[in-house]
């Protein structure tokens, strides 16, 4: 889709990744803003990374770049709660971490969701499905290359009977971190302050966390968890929001110059 707003020109790309590169080599104009949601340019040289938050040389980017890549849906979350810890030196960027992701089945675009949907569906559907098992999932280039680690984390996503949401932990030993966890939590609290990201102390539903709990919003949570010496870093948002439509909306209004918020459900 391409739409002139506001004297800028953009175009968002909603296509698989070859097309993605075939379309962004035919644009003519190089004033046209690209906003990107395949998977084709996020670790791309000269691309900017679609998630402002996780520091204002992000957030630059973004405002100032004319190709921007949308994150992935699993991928936010784990850049999120990695991301700034690296950077802080609290984790090393050669740790070898495990990330956990649960999400709704819309995540699987029209073909799963008519699957699940469908009234004569296959009964395993029913139970929570982990996928990815290969352990080439193709978020994980960016997931290594955006948090600043040199080694992919061991990636296990899983998919269940419901629509949409997603809840993605991290998992970590105190060893692994050059830290505390309450130098964590503080890390989080000064790169998260909303409104879109932002981080929430217990916030917990009676030592539950469900994947659901933003289902329909364009905002992401991020909690830690756990005691002293096992900690879970916890990312929670709409795999259709935050981890993808809402993300994209929230890039083009920076472009724009407009409140980031504008148009989003938080």
């Amino acid at each position: 889709m391409r739409s002139t707003l506001n004297g800028c020109d953009i175009a968002f790309l909603c296509l698989p990744d070859d097309a993605a590169r075939e379309a962004v080599s035919m644009l003519e104009n190089p004033d046209t803003v690209v906003l990107d949601t395949s998977t084709a340019h996020r670790t791309a040289e000269g691309w900017a990374y679609g998630f402002p938050e996780l520091s204002e040389a992000h957030y630059l980017a973004v405002r100032e770049s004319k190709r921007i890549a949308v994150p992935g849906c699993h991928a936010s979350g784990f850049i999120a709660l990695t991301g700034p810890l690296v950077e802080a030196g609290l984790l090393s960027r050669d740790a070898q971490l495990a990330c956990f992701s649960l999400t709704g089945y819309s995540g699987g675009g029209k073909k799963m969701i008519a699957q699940y949907e469908d009234p004569a569906r296959d009964p395993l559907l029913g139970a929570p499905r982990q996928y990815g098992i290969a352990q080439v999932h193709k978020h994980l280039p960016e997931m290594a290359a955006v948090s600043g680690l040199s080694i992919a984390p061991a990636f296990c996503p899983v998919v269940a009977d419901f629509y949409s949401g997603m809840e993605v932990t991290v998992p970590v030993f105190a060893s692994q971190l050059n830290g505390t966890a309450e130098d964590v939590r503080e890390v989080f609290r000064r790169c998260y302050r909303g409104p879109v990201v932002r981080y929430a102390e217990d916030a917990d539903e009676s030592g539950f966390l469900s994947a659901a709990a933003f289902s329909g919003k364009d905002s992401m949570e991020i909690g830690v968890y756990g005691n002293a010496e096992r900690i879970l870093l916890t990312a929670r948002y709409d795999n259709l929001g935050k981890g993808a439509s809402g993300a994209a909306v929230e890039c083009m209004n920076i472009v724009l110059g407009a409140d980031p918020v504008t148009g989003l459900c938080l």
